[in-house]
């Protein structure tokens, strides 16, 4: 249990301080052998996305605002099960989990959104491989994992795939948007304002090996709007393996 707490501990710490370079990165891979075809009759577990979201500081720090998270949350929610249908697979829309099972999933989503941050950072970042990934890099391999844990999480028995999505927006404030004028006038720092991550993976249900991400720190739409929000979805879905339909709708 304590070595379980460290983990989450370390999740949430590369979530909320990590700060990722965007020059030089890819933001989609799949594992090395894995493909999906469409209409595969694989089943696909669909989690409810984690989505926080909320203003950054002056200082550059995550102010969470309810209002704005429930509203993102009911538009991402509604974008997804739009596109649900063009993922040309059966999806399964996971049950909603109470106590120990709450308890479990969410931490499984803090879990992902930290293997992701890993990924953007690590892998996908190619100044800051680390050697292992430079060499996997190279041989064209992507070997990440989540754990067998995924295994007991709810709805998991009944699917071959789960689809986990991770979304956290801080809209730059007035104070923030003013210090990014003031140090580019001044001493010429790049001083940013507000961040749009984003992350979609399919996990294996079996292993909990990471088969796809797409993974992106600078994501477009407002999801606090109806319209953001599909834009938003659509981004992280676009590259989705087997699925053409989405990839026809990412580019109208």
């Amino acid at each position: 249990m304590m070595l379980k707490k460290v983990a989450l501990s370390v999740a949430v710490a590369m979530l909320c301080f990590t700060v990722v370079p965007t020059s030089a990165q890819e933001k989609s891979a799949t594992k090395q052998g894995f493909e999906l075809a469409a209409n595969s009759n694989k089943k696909i577990l669909v989690f409810r996305p984690s989505v926080s979201v909320g203003a950054q500081s002056t200082g550059g720090i995550f102010e969470p605002n309810a209002e704005w998270t429930e509203r993102a949350k009911a538009n991402i929610q509604a974008a997804l099960e739009k596109h649900q249908k063009l993922l040309g697979n059966a999806v399964i829309v996971a049950p909603e989990a109470y106590g120990e099972e709450a308890q479990n999933l969410e931490e499984h989503m803090l879990l992902f959104g930290a293997l992701s941050q890993a990924v953007i950072e690590y892998q996908f970042f190619v100044g800051n491989r680390l050697p292992t990934k430079k060499r996997e890099a190279k041989a064209d391999v992507f070997d990440w994992s989540m754990g067998a844990g995924v295994a007991d999480l709810p709805g998991a028995k009944d699917a071959d795939y789960a689809l986990f999505i991770y979304n956290k927006d801080a809209y730059g404030s007035t104070g923030r948007k003013v210090l990014q004028v003031l140090a580019l006038l001044g001493p010429g720092i790049a001083v940013t304002s507000g961040e749009h991550q984003g992350f979609a993976g399919l996990v294996d249900l079996k292993t909990g090996d990471l088969l796809w991400l797409n993974a992106d720190t600078q994501m477009g739409g407002d999801v606090r709007d109806v319209d953001g929000s599909e834009k938003r979805v659509t981004q992280l879905l676009e590259d989705f393996p087997g699925s053409e339909a989405l990839k026809k709708s990412a580019q109208k």
